[in-house]
């Protein structure tokens, strides 16, 4: 099979303007990036949606991965593509990627074979800019914080408690702490600080989660920055720059509009990660998508337990959204890691009993989607060294079980390969469904929440809150803060926070180390276990195999 690059290279995208036009768009609504992308303006929100019918939002997701992803982005655009083959009106909406993954282990984020979304070199590199408009925005703020300090420190803010990080968009371990202000006195006021990911950035949450502009504005304006020297909160807006960030991010607020190898039209917009924010594409993509479309296929990032859960608990609580059907994809590769194998040339030899010994890990999930009141559909996503006898130990499963699934062969044939998929996926979303079923209520105790979730979602037998954790959670508490939903930051290699226990491990504690209040983004982060929210590159970074070659970027994935 040829690589994702010669297979992007041999198909000549429509122009963009022509995607468009399928969607009702007009050419007043889009801002073009060259011919094959364009941002899509906000009046589009503005009128009367034009097709009949109620819309239909699918998310998918996946069983708890290996380092190099079970293929549910492209599970998801293969999914779409099937769905515009059998004739319905449909939208994808992804996120953008990152450029740390895509130059350390997992590459580019755009699909693969013949279910990617082109361009798939723009997309995964610069694409339009966001990202650097988050991070400059994220880092302006950052930089009026140290400038407040050096001139006098008005706002009394204690140098010691200010949580605001600046952020840049590769994984660099280097810089996860750091000393600023070294140098003398015009240099600044020294203090310890340091880098997160642009995807870890409160900035990225709040452009995902807001609605329109002047939400975005407002959200800006109560972000936490730190405390001053009597323990009470500074927010942005005390500090006078949310209107030159809001400047910053007046474009980036707009969706990407791209298409398929097939011609199907995506919405990819916003990129925060699942294990260290909340793993979700924007509101405002989403909502445009079923604005503009009969359905609109999306996905959340790693496990269900990482991006399902705070899509449902966190994006569709506060957007007022709900979906019609959930897709777990499941792969023999990580069914046989999480039935023991542990090297990755085992991988390619056939073992049944490797992927029966997994299966647990997939029962977890699709318990969790039913805690959900969602019956989920399993999407079987075929790789060329699975053998058919270890792809019927999971049929079979399925079919025990009574579960909906269906073989998808979207990688290596496009949306043909995955008309299976989309045919089960149909049939339970006419189904009558029960609404969702959140894992708590946002007014409940903090400690209530997290519970919850350890132990309906990642099957944990408690929690244990470390002395900082709890100092965190008698401020926020005392503050007032403790009425927001929670972003659990956990590891994706495991439905525990230690990375190394795969399968469906049990007898196990999620350990609560810190909890952050991201007043702007509108939820607290809880971080468990060792995560980080600034990754480091692998000893072979994806970055020593990409070039410039003829002038095609090559390498990429």
């Amino acid at each position: 099979m040829p690589s994702d690059i010669e297979i992007a290279q041999s198909v000549q995208p429509r122009p963009i303007a022509e995607v468009a036009s399928t969607l009702g768009l007009t050419t007043e609504e889009l801002h073009p990036y060259g011919h094959d992308k364009a941002k899509v303006d906000l009046s589009v929100m503005a009128r009367p949606r034009t097709r009949s019918g109620k819309p239909k939002l699918v998310l998918v997701s996946a069983v708890t991965p290996t380092r190099a992803g079970e293929g549910k982005t492209t599970t998801t655009i293969g999914l779409g593509q099937a769905l515009a083959k059998l004739g319905e009106s449909v939208m994808i909406t992804l996120r953008e990627p990152s450029l740390g993954p895509c130059m350390g282990v997992k590459g580019g984020a755009t699909g693969g074979g013949f279910s990617q979304v082109l361009p798939t070199d723009s997309i995964n590199l610069h694409f339009t800019g966001d990202f650097h408009a988050i991070t400059s925005a994220n880092n302006l703020l950052a930089a009026a914080i140290d400038n407040h300090l050096h001139h006098g420190n008005a706002l009394d803010i204690d140098p010691r408690r200010v949580v605001w990080r600046r952020v840049m968009d590769m994984n660099d371990r280097a810089l996860r702490n750091a000393i600023t202000g070294l140098g003398g006195p015009t240099q600044g006021v020294p203090r310890e600080s340091g880098f997160d990911i642009t995807a870890a950035s409160e900035v990225m949450a709040m452009l995902c989660l807001t609605e329109n502009l002047e939400d975005l504005r407002q959200r800006l304006h109560r972000t936490l920055i730190g405390y001053n020297r009597s323990g009470e909160p500074v927010t942005a807006g005390q500090l006078n720059v949310t209107g030159a960030m809001l400047a910053l991010l007046k474009d980036t607020i707009m969706p990407n509009l791209v298409q398929t190898l097939e011609g199907t039209p995506v919405l990819v917009h916003g990129g925060p990660f699942a294990n260290i924010a909340h793993g979700c594409n924007s509101v405002i993509a989403t909502k445009m998508g079923m604005h503009l479309a009969d359905w609109t296929v999306t996905e959340a990032g790693f496990g269900f337990d990482l991006g399902a859960e705070k899509f449902f608990d966190i994006k569709c609580q506060s957007a007022n959204l709900d979906v019609v059907a959930v897709v777990i994809v499941a792969t023999v590769r990580a069914l046989k890691v999480h039935g023991g194998i542990k090297t990755r040339a085992e991988l390619t030899i056939p073992a049944p009993d490797r992927v029966q010994g997994g299966l647990a890990n997939l029962q977890r999930h699709i318990e969790s989607a039913r805690n959900f009141g969602k019956e989920p559909v399993v999407a079987i996503n075929r790789f060329v060294t699975d053998s058919d006898e270890e792809l019927e130990v999971i049929r079979r499963f399925c079919t025990e079980n009574g579960i909906a699934h269906a073989l998808s062969e979207h990688h290596a044939r496009g949306g043909e390969g995955a008309l299976e998929l989309a045919r089960t996926l149909v049939e339970v979303a006419n189904r009558e469904s029960r609404s969702l079923q959140p894992m708590y209520r946002w007014d409940e105790p903090v400690v209530t929440k997290i519970r919850s979730v350890a132990q309906r979602i990642y099957g944990a037998s408690g929690i244990v809150l470390t002395p900082e954790a709890k100092r965190d959670l008698a401020q926020i508490e005392r503050l007032g803060f403790d009425a927001l939903p929670i972003c659990i930051a956990k590891t994706q290699n495991s439905l525990s926070d230690n990375p190394r226990l795969r399968g469906r491990p049990t007898d196990f504690e999620i350990t609560v180390r810190r909890i952050i209040v991201n007043a702007g983004a509108g939820f607290l982060v809880v971080l468990t276990g060792d995560i980080m929210r600034m990754p480091g590159l692998p000893k072979v970074p994806q970055a020593e195999h990409m070039d410039v070659v003829d002038g095609t970027v090559v390498g990429i994935g």
